[in-house]
């Protein structure tokens, strides 16, 4: 541990890091040890969210382990000829930062204000307990006893509310000034608690308000599981994908690139071979493994023959457990055609694209942003003119005929995808399927099932934003097509393969002669 911290330079250290800076001791004592690298002409970023690998590079220096040139270890997502692996295996062999489940240290990906307290107690084998923890580190959390030490060795002060927001990702100002907390207690900073005043004889004593945790999101005891890309496909059988569909099943994915590689004949080929799709942040449930794939069914799509919902085979990459629980946030609903998830404060750095329909819990609110929570990689930002904002799904309010239509109009002329569900491809159920749920009512996923529930209607007594569906065998036989009657004999649809999204007749052709009968969800 160093101590003395009378050799502070006055010099600047960083464009962002003026000699007024509350926390410049810190970062140049820092400096002072290799551990940061000055440069008054660039910014340190004191507000960026920190990288797995940044985080890894200063506590290698930090720590003084021996980089080596060769390593045995394997890392899926680092190769062992980049520059970077030396570093992170270093760390990764001393077990102070860990691969996750696929064997991937993810070293561009953001970590939590919980975990940056992880990594400094494994690294420093710190110790230490408190009587007084913060108020949104419950005890069930896995990363709770690690703050502790932090805060038992002053460490950690926390915030004027005694909140530590644990699940905020961190930023480059706050690890490095933990980091040089720990480096030098010097920097540590006692807080002495408040004596409270003993309320006066008889009166009784007020019952005292709890202190709110500063974020609607907390820790969780159940383990949940959520989309991480901004669209998964769900394929009938895993590994049966072909070279044209990579874009598809990377982490991350590229819809758009994945969609307009595609000729024709590939876009039939999806015929069977893929069976929905699911959005960034959708809930689904685990059903079974195989190799670099999982099993999974998406909840909020349902079919008679699967209690859990949807299922289908998605890469393992495309998919998160996590226990944060924002049960209690408020939710973002993405109404624009498509839109992005931005990275960082100054919300030019994109992190996502995300889709029509996406639902995202709210953190906060701020002007035109919305801070909503990902699920993996914590707080992020979405413009607020993109979407809706509501307490909780059963606050969307009910939709009118004009409002479904409306919604399902903004998508004329773009291109089928079988088995689509996202604003990059609709098949024919799917475009109906996302937006009803985009305005609060869930319906089944394919055209079949959406014919067995609902509310049947009599053709003549049809209203826009009705269901219509078409069946072999003179409309006798098996559902197999469904369009969104707009009005005047008419149906919004997503006809196959070889057609885009269009408005056309429902009385002509094989669509009068094979027309099976009409719901509707809409009270």
């Amino acid at each position: 541990m160093f101590l003395s911290v009378s050799n502070v330079s006055a010099a600047p250290l960083f464009k962002d890091v003026g000699d007024d800076y509350f926390a410049k001791a810190e970062l140049d004592f820092l400096a002072s040890k290799g551990i940061l690298v000055g440069d008054p002409s660039k910014d340190f970023g004191l507000s960026q969210e920190l990288k797995r690998l940044e985080a890894a590079e200063m506590l290698v220096k930090a720590l003084g382990l021996e980089v080596k040139a060769q390593s045995d270890l394997v890392i899926s997502d680092v190769p062992r000829n980049h520059a970077s692996f030396p570093v992170i295996a270093a760390i990764v062999e001393k077990g102070i930062i860990k691969l996750d489940e696929n064997g991937a240290f993810n070293p561009n990906a953001s970590f939590s204000r919980g975990e940056g307290a992880v990594f400094l107690v494994r690294g420093f084998n710190l110790t230490g307990t408190t009587k007084t923890p913060f108020v949104d580190v419950l005890p069930e959390y896995w990363v709770s006893e690690f703050i502790h030490v932090l805060q038992a060795n002053s460490i950690a002060t926390g915030y004027p509310d005694n909140t530590f927001k644990p699940l905020v990702n961190i930023t480059k100002e706050d690890f490095a000034i933990l980091l040089a907390r720990v480096l030098n207690p010097a920097f540590r900073k006692v807080i002495t608690p408040v004596p409270v005043p003993t309320p006066p004889v008889p009166t009784p004593a007020p019952t005292p308000t709890p202190v709110p945790v500063a974020s609607c999101e907390k820790p969780g005891k159940v383990k949940k599981t959520f989309v991480n890309v901004q669209v998964t496909s769900l394929w009938h059988k895993p590994n049966i994908n072909r070279p044209v569909d990579k874009a598809s099943i990377t982490t991350p994915v590229n819809i758009t690139k994945w969609t307009k590689s595609m000729n024709l004949t590939q876009k039939w080929w999806l015929v069977d071979k893929t069976d929905t799709q699911a959005l960034f942040g959708d809930e689904v449930a685990t059903l079974k493994k195989s190799g670099k794939w999982t099993r999974i069914a998406v909840k909020d799509q349902y079919v008679p023959y699967q209690k859990e919902g949807y299922p289908g085979w998605v890469p393992s990459s495309h998919i998160v457990e996590t226990t944060t629980d924002t049960s209690e946030c408020p939710i973002a609903i993405v109404n624009a055609k498509s839109t992005n998830l931005y990275q960082d404060t100054n919300k030019k750095k994109v992190y996502i694209p995300i889709s029509y329909t996406t639902i995202l819990p709210v953190v906060k609110e701020e002007g035109e942003w919305l801070h909503v929570m990902t699920p993996a990689n914590g707080i992020k930002y979405l413009a607020k003119k993109d979407a809706k904002v509501y307490k909780n799904y059963a606050a969307v309010p009910k939709p009118s005929q004009k409002d479904i239509v409306n919604s399902a109009k903004q998508f004329l002329d773009l291109p089928y995808l079988w088995a689509g569900t996202s604003a990059y491809g609709f098949d024919c159920s799917g475009i109906i399927y996302s937006v009803y749920k985009n305005h609060g009512i869930l319906i089944p996923r394919d055209s079949f099932y959406q014919a067995t529930k609902g509310t049947s209607v009599s053709k003549k007594n049809l209203q826009p934003g009705d269901l219509v569906f078409f069946a072999g065998n003179g409309g006798k036989g098996k559902v197999y097509h469904v369009g969104l009657f707009v009005g005047d004999g008419k149906m919004l649809h997503a006809p196959h393969a070889s057609s885009k999204v269009k408005i056309e007749s429902m009385n002509a052709g094989n669509y009068k002669r094979n027309y099976a009968g009409a719901k509707r969800y809409l009270k």
